[in-house]
C-alpha cells in the first residue's frame, strides 16, 4: 500500500510542498515524515496535509499551522 500527502494553502487550494516527500509504504513512515519536515512545510506556504491512502481514501486531514501554534 502506498500513503501519500496533499499540501494544501489556508483556502484549500492545492499547493507544491517545499519538500518534497519521498513514496511511503507505510502509513507511520508518512506520518514520521511530515513530523520532520511539517515546520518547513508551512514555511514554504502549505497550511493544512491531507494523508490518503492508495485507494485515494483521505485517512485524515491536519492543519500546521495549529500544530506550530501548540
Amino acid at each position: 500500500m502506498a500513503w501519500t500527502w496533499r499540501f494544501e494553502k489556508a483556502d484549500g487550494t492545492e499547493t507544491a510542498p517545499a519538500v518534497e516527500p519521498e513514496e511511503f509504504t507505510t502509513q507511520g513512515d508518512a506520518e514520521s515524515w511530515i513530523g520532520e519536515y511539517w515546520k518547513d512545510l508551512l514555511e514554504g506556504g502549505a497550511e493544512r496535509v491531507k494523508l490518503s491512502d492508495d485507494s485515494g481514501a483521505e485517512i485524515y486531514a491536519m492543519s500546521l499551522r495549529e500544530a506550530l501554534d501548540a
